[in-house]
């Protein structure tokens, strides 16, 4: 396609390769890609496809750090809702836990449940849905690993006399491979063992964490 091809060509240019180099900086030492959080961001992405909207196609704002299979699933599908606005969460333009959650029991994505419509968050459902968040297995051995080892370091803080807060949200940040640490500040994951704990005995340590992945 002609759109396909234009971007190929354009791709290989100088400015494009600088845009790519400056949202791996912007990602991080990780390079996580900025839908599933996992630690092989590699191409740029177009939150609205540039095949049905070419002239978006060049847009700072609509691009993004994402991996091969986050860029595969979701291709030219772009769910929008009765007034035209897209349901995939963008994470460049809102926080992606105040839609999404995350599930301790299978280690996957799933929407956050919205009190205000006492139903799963719509832009959540498509989201995971969209993305398969919720059944892509070297994502959930990723996640499974990072969960356990984050809860590993608060438990061992909390053996402490005292907690030393920069060094608590330091060990936090190098065991936090795949993005996971925003669900304890934004979702369930604060009213978690041993985080409720962290919150209750220790709240001026809490708040630090807080203040560091806000």
């Amino acid at each position: 396609m002609k759109i396909e091809r234009e971007w190929k060509g354009a791709r290989k240019t100088k400015p494009l390769m600088t845009v790519l180099k400056t949202l791996k900086a912007m990602a991080g030492e990780r390079e996580r890609c900025m839908y599933c959080g996992d630690s092989h961001g590699t191409d740029i992405e177009h939150f609205w496809p540039k095949t049905p909207y070419p002239g978006r196609m060049f847009g700072w704002p609509n691009m993004l750090l994402c991996c091969t299979e986050c860029g595969r699933f979701k291709g030219n599908l772009f769910p929008l809702d009765a007034n035209g606005l897209p349901l995939l969460v963008d994470p460049t333009a809102v926080n992606p836990w105040d839609f999404l959650d995350f599930n301790p029991d299978t280690y996957n994505f799933v929407a956050r449940f919205d009190l205000a419509t006492n139903a799963p968050s719509l832009h959540g459902v498509k989201t995971v849905e969209l993305l398969q968040l919720d059944r892509r297995e070297a994502l959930e051995a990723g996640y499974r690993k990072t969960h356990k080892r984050i809860l590993i370091v608060v438990e061992l803080a909390l053996q402490e006399d005292t907690i030393d807060a920069d060094a608590l949200c330091e060990q936090l940040d190098e065991v936090d491979d795949h993005g996971l640490l925003g669900w304890y500040r934004y979702g369930t994951g604060q009213n978690l063992s041993p985080f409720c704990e962290l919150r209750a005995k220790h709240p001026e340590v809490w708040a630090a964490c807080v203040a560091v992945l806000t």
